[in-house]
């Protein structure tokens, strides 16, 4: 089964116009290039509204995610229509989806982005772009450069991805994925054994400190210098130990978060408790004070992507602690 996420939407936008008057359009010189300039002023240059990135976590797409009677499928976690979007976002800048592969059965997806991240929720099987192929089960994570088709095939049973793309950043600008040979990583496995030796270094390592979560940051050969997975994405496993706390704080980057070992977990985000759920996906908005509090008896596990990339790239990221 093929699924390629598309772009129709950008076309619809392409060739519509705000109402402006004369001045704007511009009435000096009328020739076919002149008459595609627009011009604004300070009265009207800076007053566009763009819907906010709304706090949201995606259970019905969970739900039908984890249903064994849904068949192979690619689900958008898609709030374009709540932000105004031509084309599907997860945030702006983010596009993330489950990905269901029944027993035996391959799904082919074909993002156009940068790089794509995976994260496997159940079962094992393989996924194969190109000259590479990774084989993968629970608890592992895996990079893969972007552009093409990628066949994810599942093993003896039915399998569920968590998969994260820029999509969205590549479609603002009408981008085309790197050529083959010019992507801005290689193929890179994160086995989920070695993730658990890494949690357990960083947990002895920054046990007692107060700071914005036990986090272990995923990165690979090629963006170690920018302790980034992709250019602009951040990927991170975050921890909490039982009945403990974050500090609130702020950022300009948007996060993503998909919730793993969640029993007695919650958010509180721009005054806003959300309860998590297993394996639900919950977007945090840029810039909103959030924390997240274990309340149950065993560690909290999640993983988060931000766009944090790009504004540490910037200069931008705002990280601030607001208590």
């Amino acid at each position: 089964m093929a699924t390629q996420l598309r772009r129709d939407r950008i076309e619809d936008s392409i060739g519509t116009d705000v109402a402006l008057d004369d001045g704007e359009r511009g009435a000096i010189v009328d020739d076919p290039y002149a008459r595609r300039a627009r011009y604004f002023d300070s009265s009207n240059a800076f007053n566009i509204k763009y819907p906010p990135v709304p706090c949201h976590q995606f259970l019905a797409e969970r739900d039908r995610a984890l249903d064994p009677a849904t068949g192979t499928a690619l689900i958008p976690l898609d709030l374009s229509d709540r932000m105004g979007i031509e084309f599907p976002v997860t945030t702006p800048l983010i596009l993330t989806c489950y990905a269901r592969i029944r027993a035996g059965e391959t799904l082919t997806t074909g993002f156009k982005a940068s790089g794509e991240l995976y994260y496997v929720i159940a079962g094992s099987g393989q996924s194969t772009k190109g000259a590479d192929t990774i084989a993968w089960g629970p608890g592992d994570v895996f990079c893969l450069p972007g552009g093409g088709e990628t066949a994810h095939t599942a093993g003896a049973e039915d399998c569920v991805l968590w998969t994260i793309t820029n999509d969205p950043e590549l479609a603002f600008e009408h981008l085309e994925p790197p050529a083959p040979g010019a992507a801005v990583t290689e193929a890179v496995h994160y086995p989920a054994a070695e993730v658990r030796h890494q949690l357990a270094r960083v947990q002895d390592k920054l046990a007692g400190q107060k700071i914005a979560g036990l986090a272990l940051v995923l990165s690979n050969s090629r963006q170690a210098r920018r302790r980034n997975v992709l250019p602009t994405l951040t990927l991170a496993f975050n921890q909490l130990p039982p009945r403990d706390s974050q500090r609130p704080h702020r950022h300009n980057s948007a996060a993503i978060t998909l919730n793993i070992q969640c029993a007695g977990c919650h958010s509180m985000v721009g005054g806003r408790r959300v309860d998590w759920q297993p394996y639900a996906v919950m977007v945090t908005p840029p810039g909103e004070v959030h924390s997240h509090h274990n309340e149950g008896d065993g560690t909290m596990t999640c993983l988060i992507v931000q766009d944090g990339g790009i504004y540490y790239h910037c200069r931008t990221m705002g990280f601030e602690y607001a208590d």
